[in-house]
């Protein structure tokens, strides 16, 4: 997306974006490029799974226990054998994922605005 494209206030408000700590995180071997399988506790939204290609910066033991950020309300998308139930977010330098995490520690579950 070139950095001129606008979205409406409207469209902003509908990305449910959330605050959750990893408490698993494994190799996804079945995956096309490489990936990590993360398994991230939203508080009272629950488990969600996702598929992060997060395996330049970071390896699994690193990533417990780690907050992050997520899109929540994205559809389920089936990844091989695997469900994807959100999308954890990141920048993105030169193909390496660094995770966008919040600077203090912070309740699992709570929406970005």
């Amino acid at each position: 997306m070139s950095a001129n494209k606008t979205i409406s206030w409207q469209d902003f408000e509908r990305i449910d974006m959330r605050s959750g700590t990893i408490i698993k995180a494994e190799v996804f071997e079945k995956a096309r490029k490489p990936a990590y399988k993360l398994w991230i506790d939203f508080g009272d939204l629950g488990i969600k799974k996702s598929s992060a290609q997060i395996t330049s910066l970071y390896k699994p033991s690193d990533l417990i226990g780690k907050q992050v950020i997520a899109v929540v309300n994205f559809p389920p998308k089936q990844i091989a054998d695997f469900m994807s139930e959100c999308l954890v977010l990141g920048v993105v330098q030169n193909e390496d994922v660094s995770l966008l995490t919040p600077d203090l520690p912070v309740k699992n579950g709570l929406q970005i605005k």
